[in-house]
């Protein structure tokens, strides 16, 4: 029962390593009832929080995520967010990044703040870290400030630090760092205090109420460039059945081999209504179209730079703005520019 004054927070529990416990019985890992969350991790009684929770049944594996599965998050979100101060949606670490891009397109005006964790170890071990990811997200979530909250946005919090969910990447599969926001700056800093960098953070405006956009369109591919790409290879990707976007990975600052038959494949695409989206596929840094001759026949072309975005935004941006806009020139004018913080 919530007490008179007390922030509340809702867990939502999707899957992943973090909310596994070891079964005596069987010796194997399942996942834990987070009715009773506090039996596991009791530090979170000194909070001063009402936390409640929302599982999936069943729980997925993030390799299983899909905009199914972002479409029921923010359903989730939708229906509960006047009834809590904060979310803290539980995740998998593999495609957390593309959720939490996900979320942020997709919650439009968002006033409050929904921070994705995880853990690399299971909550249930001595050595946990998702113990820690836990407990902070959770006070990240109901921090407040004369009656607002401190950071609403979807962000991701790892190991210590706070970053914004459609600027992070998943860099590590063994280290507790797993995540990076390489091209933005973290959105607080965790130590012994939480320090907001509130000159980072994007708020909603306050004339404005939530909007939550529920329609994706997965006919998108990703192209990765490598040394000795063929041409059959580039048009069997290209000409995939209904595609309707294309983001190339390229290399350094956007540049792509300038092969006659390489950039008439793409002049294609596009004649044809199809839209290519530039991302590099370095971590950090930005595609800047035009710098070189690599880039400069794809601009003209009419491919579309990504900028500073991560690969993960890139991909569900694409797949949102071909799900909601009612036009291709929509999602041209869409795709370059910052809709959701995505890009400098």
């Amino acid at each position: 029962m919530k007490k008179h004054g007390e922030k509340s927070v809702l867990l939502i529990y999707t899957g992943g390593t973090i909310g596994m416990v070891h079964d005596d019985k069987t010796g194997s890992l399942v996942p834990i009832d987070f009715k009773h969350i506090t039996d596991h991790v009791p530090e979170l009684r000194k909070l001063g929080s009402s936390i409640s929770s929302v599982s999936f049944d069943p729980v997925k594996d993030s390799s299983n995520i899909d905009p199914s599965i972002w479409i029921k998050m923010a359903g989730i979100i939708e229906k509960y967010y006047d009834s809590f101060d904060g979310f803290v949606v539980l995740h998998g670490t593999d495609t957390m990044a593309y959720t939490a891009s996900a979320l942020s397109f997709m919650l439009e005006n968002l006033g409050k703040p929904v921070i994705l964790t995880g853990s690399q170890l299971p909550i249930g071990l001595l050595r946990t870290d998702g113990r820690e990811n836990l407990i902070t997200a959770i006070e990240i979530a109901t921090s407040h400030e004369k009656g607002l909250p401190m950071v609403p946005e979807v962000c991701i919090y790892f190991d210590n630090q706070l970053t914004r969910g459609n600027r992070t990447t998943k860099h590590s599969a063994e280290h507790f760092d797993a995540f990076i926001s390489p091209n933005y700056p973290p959105l607080a800093e965790v130590g012994l205090h939480l320090k907001f960098n509130t000159h980072l953070i994007r708020y909603p405006n306050p004339e404005k109420n939530l909007t939550v956009h529920k329609s994706f369109d997965t006919n998108v591919a990703v192209l990765k460039l490598f040394p000795g790409i063929s041409r059959k290879f580039t048009e069997a990707v290209i000409n995939t059945n209904g595609l309707r976007g294309l983001i190339i990975e390229s290399f350094g600052s956007g540049n792509a081999p300038t092969y006659r038959w390489f950039l008439d494949i793409l002049k294609s695409f596009i004649s044809r209504g199809g839209i290519i989206f530039n991302v590099t596929q370095c971590h950090g840094g930005s595609v800047e179209m035009g710098m070189y001759e690599t880039s400069r026949e794809m601009l003209a072309a009419g491919v579309i730079s990504g900028k500073d975005i991560t690969s993960e935004a890139s991909v569900t941006k694409l797949m949102h703005l071909l799900g909601v806009c009612s036009s291709i020139e929509d999602v041209r004018m869409s795709l370059g520019k910052s809709i959701a913080g995505e890009i400098s």
